[in-house]
């Protein structure tokens, strides 16, 4: 049976936790594919909020089982917290499985992040300090210590021994920084090693049986295209790719077994960390935005940056990720707004510039707005397309396309029951 892959279609939190969530309820097998603890997906149900941060959000689906595929990165004490807290809340977190060749994020590559971000001063990344991009750095190194080294504490000591020696002249001779003792990680280490052995094994052969057997597979994505290493804005990116490709790869599911791409939107734009932001709104209009939306990082608190909705990044998103449809997210959000205004275009002095560019121009483009006008009345209570207000339904059916890329289902609301299967059509036209 085929899989669907869920991603995101702007700068990260988009909602994808929410959609993963809703959709999991029909999935045999939940696989999250890529990044690691830096971004976490939230998600409300009947059980409470719940902010995920590894975990893949079909774990409160009974029927799905979850996997943390090879594409990730896992730190396995933050893991074992995160399972433990499912635990607390009565969610069963026996049908997760790790994949053996999923990196590990140590106490050094924690260290070496938050170093960095000293170090490059006013032009560092705006990174999450969970150690992302070290981990990466050291697995296309190939020096990296992956999940399955867990399971041979004999193996995994002598591995760390290593690759401490080298991350340790690193530490002293560029960060004029102490030294760190084999001893302090595995301290740290070793009993989550101890919990989480039995959840640590291939993943190959159960998502494959899975795909031969009439499954239906769902791919969880972290973060949005505009993040991807090759395709966002370098450097102000993440050091996976979160594009649709790269998660098939990080799941182990090959592209023909792929038949739905849905990109996760929201109906404005938000961005944590540096770089390039073209609608971002620095005044009382981003403030409004932010406070209505509780744009604070699932991960770190960090207020996040607020602008009105991009059409060229998502647009130029849609053609590298190549979405089947997209699901937009918070409209509610926008209630009251007197007027909305959705950028369609970048410019550049007397230069028009019709999709992102690269990282040094995009930084100073100005963005180019259409205006359409709000609506007053309340969007959250609504569960159909026809109870939305009118006004409502124009901007929707505008960001559809302006996207290229049909809409199939609006959120009004963080609530499974506030998602509103949407069919384009010309009633939903101004």
């Amino acid at each position: 049976m085929p899989a669907t892959i869920i991603a995101g279609a702007q700068w990260g939190d988009e909602g994808k936790g929410r959609v993963v969530d809703l959709m999991a309820a029909e999935a045999d097998m939940v696989i999250r594919c890529q990044g690691g603890p830096n971004a976490g997906h939230t998600v409300v149900n009947d059980r409470g909020r719940f902010i995920l941060h590894s975990v893949p959000s079909g774990i409160f689906s009974p029927r799905a089982r979850c996997v943390i595929g090879a594409g990730t990165v896992v730190n396995p004490a933050g893991l074992v917290a995160e399972m433990a807290g499912l635990g607390d809340a009565g969610v069963d977190p026996e049908r997760l499985l790790i994949s053996e060749r999923a990196h590990l994020i140590l106490p050094y590559h924690r260290l070496f992040d938050r170093l960095e971000e000293v170090r490059l001063g006013s032009k560092r990344i705006g990174s999450t300090g969970q150690g992302i991009a070290p981990a990466y750095s050291d697995k296309a190194a190939r020096c990296g210590i992956r999940a399955g080294d867990l399971l041979d504490p004999t193996a995994f000591r002598r591995r760390l021994a290593e690759v401490l020696e080298w991350k340790n002249r690193v530490l002293t001779s560029l960060y004029d920084h102490p030294p760190i003792a084999a001893e302090e990680v595995l301290a740290e280490v070793e009993p989550a090693a101890a919990f989480l052995a039995p959840f640590i094994g291939d993943t190959v052969g159960p998502v494959h049986e899975a795909l031969t057997t009439g499954k239906r597979l769902l791919l969880e994505g972290q973060l949005g295209v505009m993040r991807d290493l090759d395709w966002g804005a370098y450097p102000f990116v993440t050091s996976s790719s979160p594009t649709p490709a790269g998660m098939a790869a990080g799941a182990g599911v090959p592209p023909q077994h792929v038949d739905r791409i849905i990109g996760v939107v929201k109906a404005y734009t938000t961005a944590v960390g540096a770089g390039p932001f073209p609608t971002e709104l620095t005044g009382p209009e981003g403030d409004r935005l932010r406070e209505r939306g509780g744009e604070y990082g699932a991960t770190t608190g960090r207020p996040r940056r607020c602008g009105w909705f991009d059409a060229v990044a998502v647009a130029w998103a849609a053609r590298v990720a190549g979405f089947t449809e997209l699901a937009l997210t918070k409209v509610d959000v926008l209630d009251g707004e007197a007027r909305i205004p959705v950028c369609v275009g970048y410019r550049d002095g007397d230069r028009e510039i019709a999709s992102p560019p690269a990282t040094a121009l995009m930084d100073r483009v100005q963005p180019v707005y259409e205006e359409f006008p709000g609506w007053e009345g309340p969007t959250s209570a609504a569960r159909t397309v026809a109870a939305l207000p009118r006004a409502a339904r124009a901007y929707i059916a505008e960001v559809e396309r302006r996207s290229g890329v049909p809409i199939t289902l609006v959120s009004v609301g963080p609530e499974r029951e506030s998602a509103i299967p949407w069919a384009s059509g010309p009633e939903h036209g101004r």
